[in-house]
């Protein structure tokens, strides 16, 4: 089944990937992690990637759903 699954960008990940949201249509689509590579085949995966499906703080392994929409966000740093 192919899936559709919308990816955003936050903060330095918009200017790495070089936009702030795409759409995914692809079948073989099962977690955050497979996300992250379809959506960036050719750059690796950035240490400490913080993850969100629909809103909700996941880790990389957490499947995804037709429909899902999955954020990626740079380490956050605080003082």
């Amino acid at each position: 089944m192919i899936m559709s699954i919308k990816v955003r960008y936050f903060a330095s990940l918009k200017d790495r990937v070089g936009c702030a949201e795409q759409a995914i249509h692809s079948s073989g689509l099962s977690t955050v992690r497979s996300i992250w590579h379809a959506a960036n085949p050719d750059k690796k995966l950035p240490d400490n990637i913080l993850a969100a499906v629909n809103m909700d703080y996941v880790d990389l392994d957490s499947p995804v759903n037709d429909g899902d929409e999955v954020a990626f966000f740079p380490p956050v740093t605080g003082g």
